[in-house]
């Protein structure tokens, strides 16, 4: 029996997506033939070997709307002259390629929504560019009878928009192993008595860490991990130097997903910081928050939907109004201070890790692909 062809579209490297390796691995070991696309980017790093395969296409430009055209022209040339039975697109800006070339080749599209992409800060705010991922948004979604998000409030939102059903697949990780992970990547402490902050994500606008950099000179005994870069890698470094606070953040740089589990796991508390700029935001569910609980680390997230169904269902973290450097300072100084609190929270993530994890959420996965294959395929 010949095996079933997936390929996934993206349009990162395929060094750092979590979502896409845990998704692509569990697909493979069912049997499944699995390639995920990206790009090539001149800081792109040898491919980690991998139980599906990889390719990366190379382009000219690096961002902007040339970067988005030639990709997705790279990218529907690469699928004409490829053998598959489903693309999946990931997000808006690869869903063109997929869309039509599925379309004339008589083979499936299906759309993995991993934001509100025409939400997100660098779109929500340019009427023109918003404008331009609508109508691809409404030209091709409406058209797909098999869809995915990573939340209940964004399957809500483009079931109203453009009535199409979208199966929740949260991304969340793998259960916790117990090994000595702090071997595995160790990093110094400015200081052996501080709590460790950590943030992993993006350094990119939107994300409250100026505000969080802010609240950091009035907190004594902490320090701050950054795990990732971004646009704002380069002021956030300056900022730092101007309010001095050399002594309390360490910039991690790009960290890759079999290292993140072992600085997370030396953190104190996680930090999720998000401006309300877009309904992205408003809606979101962060892996980060998963993964904080995996490793049992109480965090701090916004007072947001998907946070406060959470934390309803499991009380994990702590949720704050507003990103005042006040604001932020008084929920770390709780965390800090509040011993009782603390622990509560820490023995929640134990239970919330239980309950959350991939090994539960690739069972969705499984069944999505299988009743896909069974009904059209």
């Amino acid at each position: 029996m010949l095996r079933k062809r997936i390929l996934f579209t993206v349009t990162n490297d395929l060094t750092y997506d979590q979502r896409m390796i845990r998704i692509c691995t569990s697909l493979a070991k069912a049997n499944y033939e699995v390639t995920l696309i990206g790009r090539h980017r001149k800081k792109s790093k040898a491919f980690i070997p991998q139980p599906f395969q990889q390719k990366r296409l190379s382009c000219f430009s690096d961002k902007g709307k040339l970067f988005y055209i030639e990709y997705n022209i790279r990218l529907f040339l690469f699928l004409l002259f490829s053998k598959f039975d489903v693309v999946c697109s990931i997000d808006l800006d690869t869903i063109l390629a997929g869309y039509y070339v599925s379309k004339w080749k008589g083979k499936k599209c299906i759309y993995d929504a991993h934001e509100y992409f025409t939400e997100v800060p660098e779109v929500v705010n340019r009427p023109k560019v918003k404008a331009v991922w609508e109508r691809v948004a409404k030209a091709t979604i409406p058209n797909l009878s098999h869809c995915y998000t990573v939340c209940e409030s964004l399957s809500n939102v483009f079931k109203e928009q453009y009535g199409t059903d979208f199966e929740v697949i949260r991304n969340v990780p793998f259960k916790k192993v117990e090994t000595d992970a702090k071997e595995a990547y160790p990093i110094q402490k400015i200081n052996a008595h501080n709590k460790v902050l950590l943030y992993q994500g993006v350094l990119n606008d939107g994300r409250g860490i100026e505000e969080l950099f802010h609240s950091l000179q009035s907190i004594n005994g902490v320090e701050l991990w950054l795990a990732g870069e971004g646009d704002l890698s380069d002021a956030l470094r300056q900022l730092a130097k101007q309010l001095k606070l050399e002594n309390k953040v360490q910039f991690l740089g790009y960290v890759q997903p079999h290292q993140l589990k072992s600085i997370t796991c030396q953190a104190d508390i996680g930090l999720n910081l998000l401006q309300n700029k877009g309904l992205n935001y408003y809606y979101s569910l962060a892996n980060k928050a998963f993964d904080y609980i995996q490793e049992g680390i109480p965090a701090i997230h916004m007072n947001f939907p998907e946070y406060q169904a959470l934390n309803k269902e499991i009380p994990c973290s702590l949720l704050i109004d507003d990103l005042k450097p006040a604001t932020i300072q008084k929920a770390i100084e709780e965390l800090i201070t509040d011993e009782e609190l603390y622990q509560s929270l820490q023995s929640n993530c134990t239970k919330g890790a239980v309950h959350w994890n991939w090994e539960k959420e690739e069972l969705k996965l499984l069944n999505f692909y299988e009743e896909l294959f069974r009904k059209w395929v």
